[in-house]
């Protein structure tokens, strides 16, 4: 899976940085919040836009690269013989609609490895049809469930 993030800059995830607050709000049904479009491929790929809630709906501009994330490298474990994400406790039932995603920076973004290496968003299941999603800055929670919720999409590999 993979995530771009056009509203919020890659230096959000640098120490000190922040995301950039809306500067309106939606006020009637005829203003909305725009998406890019999902692309089907591979594997997923996902656009989340805000826009600018004034009369021409531009999009709103970030300084700098978008925030990419990405799926996180599996660690391979010698006693099970399998490819593993540690989600230290929190998901407790194998699935295909696990995983956690991480920081997809380019070298130039100067993004240390530790902060590519933290766990933005994670997602798994813990019993039949049960599931738990843990977040962090800089996603918010809509974000997060929207991402989520893809994995609840045909899975190209499973079919």
């Amino acid at each position: 899976m993979q995530c771009t993030m056009h509203s919020i800059p890659i230096s959000s995830i640098q120490e000190g940085e922040s995301v950039p607050a809306p500067s309106s709000f939606i006020h009637s049904d005829d203003q909305r919040l725009s998406s890019l479009p999902v692309v089907k491929g591979k594997e997923p790929v996902i656009g989340f836009s805000s826009t600018s809630l004034s009369e021409s709906n531009a999009p709103v501009q970030i300084n700098g690269e978008p925030l990419i994330l990405k799926n996180k490298a599996p660690r391979w474990h010698e006693q099970l013989q399998c490819w593993c994400l540690n989600f230290r406790g929190r998901v407790t039932v194998a699935s295909v609609k696990n995983f956690q995603l991480v920081a997809a920076a380019d070298p130039s973004c100067h993004v240390s490895p530790a902060e590519q290496e933290k766990v933005i968003l994670q997602f798994g299941k813990i019993g039949k049809d049960i599931f738990t999603m843990d977040y962090q800055y800089p996603l918010s929670a809509f974000q997060a469930f929207a991402i989520c919720l893809t994995s609840f999409d045909t899975k190209p590999a499973c079919e």
